[in-house]
This record gives C-alpha cells, structure tokens and sequence, in this order.
C-alpha cells in the first residue's frame, strides 16, 4: 500500500492516460494504482488477478469526447472524467 495518496484535486489537467492507436485508453499504474492505495506493481498483480475492475462510460451529446471510468479495488473506488486526450476533468 502507499503511504501518502494523491489529492484528486491535484491530479485535475494531469494526463492519466494515454489513447492509443484504437482510440483505447491506457492508463498510468502509478497515478490509478495510488488513488486505490496500491504500488505500481501491486496494482498490475490485482488487475491480473481479475480484483481491481473498472467500468468505462463513454460520454454523448453535451458530454461528446469525454469518459468516466470508474476503477473498483476491494472497498475502494476512484472515478476518473477525462477530456478526449486523457486529461482528468474530475477526480472523486
């Protein structure tokens, strides 16, 4: 676990993650692991266990070009809004 979390309102206009050549996002272990409490490499071991979970929403009308995912580990959620080149709109 980390021992010091970022703010979310620190992470606000940091790119957390990349879109790649399918228009997918790619996300930074570091940034997503630490807002669920976990290292780089703990994060990537639950994510292969099949225990960290995400759900992505793609946004429409008003909301075109944005996206929420929202990361699950255990009992901890963190919900990310990106811009379309990954940018954090909002972060809870």
């Amino acid at each position: 676990m980390t021992e010091t979390q970022p703010q979310p309102a620190a992470l606000l206009g940091t790119q957390v993650a990349e879109v790649d050549g399918a228009g997918d996002l790619v996300f930074d272990a570091a940034i997503v692991g630490s807002l669920l409490g976990l290292e780089p490499g703990a994060f990537m071991e639950e994510l292969k266990k099949g225990m960290v979970h995400q759900v992505h929403e793609q946004g429409t009308g008003v909301d075109h070009g944005r996206r929420r995912v929202t990361f699950c580990y255990r009992a901890r959620q963190s919900v990310l809004v990106l811009d379309a080149q990954g940018h954090a709109l909002h972060v809870a």
